[in-house]
This record gives C-alpha cells, structure tokens and sequence, in this order.
C-alpha cells in the first residue's frame, strides 16, 4: 500500500454560507459538486484534492452529533488516495495488521466516483482509503 496523497477531507459546520465564502472567496476554491440541502454536501475543489463542507443540520451532519464548538470536533473524517492497490489487497494488508475491516462503498471523491473504504486510527478518528484508478494499461 502506497499512499498519492490526501484525495479530501470533510468538515462540519453550522455556518454553511461563511464557509463557502472562507473557502471559496479567501482561499481560492470553487463548489464542485452539490447535493440537495436536506442531505447536506457541498465539495470544493481545493487543487488535486476536495474540501466537502457538511451542515451539521442536514442529513449527513447529524450522522456525526451536534454542532462544533471549541471542545467538540468539527473534522468528520480525512480520506487517502492511494496508489493502484484492488480491493481484496488492501483488504489483506490491513488485516494483517489487526485493523478492523469493513464493506467497500463506492463514494465521490478527487478523482470522481471511486471503491472506499472506512477504517478507525487508535484515537478512533475516522480514515477513509481509496485507491487511485488503474491506467488502462494495467
């Protein structure tokens, strides 16, 4: 397994509009992608990588608890693009080392609709992996 890079991070916020403002006006990030309101996503392109904004409000924000605050996380999870690795060989490598596996969903990310998968560091934060596309070639 060789980690590309980080393919996006997820931040929740109960400040949808001074978000996409921060992000898209100060920092130079453009909307993306958008899902409906009451689902609650909005991506920004932020380079080879995504910023997804959710609204603690909708309906993928409540999946993570209440609204930040200065002792509560605001970050949901942060996703690696890995390079070329199947399913089945990700899957043994973290087995091997003890990490506890789950099913593969096919998400959005950086590189468009892609197979990832969730696992759990030993602070219990939230990493997402996804391997980079195969060339046509391989």
């Amino acid at each position: 397994m060789v980690i590309a890079g980080i393919d996006h991070i997820v931040l929740r916020t109960s400040q949808l509009e001074k978000m996409l403002r921060f992000y898209c006006d100060v920092l130079g990030c453009h909307v993306e992608r958008e899902l409906p309101p009451e689902t609650g996503l909005v991506q920004l392109r932020a380079g080879t990588a995504l910023i997804d904004i959710v609204p603690v409000d909708s309906e993928l924000g409540r999946a993570g608890g209440g609204p930040p605050t200065a002792t509560e996380n605001n970050m949901d999870h942060f996703c690696l693009l890995l390079e070329p690795i199947s399913p089945q060989q990700l899957t043994e490598h973290l087995k091997q080392h003890k990490v506890s596996v789950g099913d593969f969903a096919k998400r959005y990310g950086s590189e468009g609709f892609g197979d990832s998968i969730y696992i759990q560091d030993p602070e219990g934060n939230t990493v997402e992996l996804r391997s980079k596309k195969r060339s046509v070639d391989d």
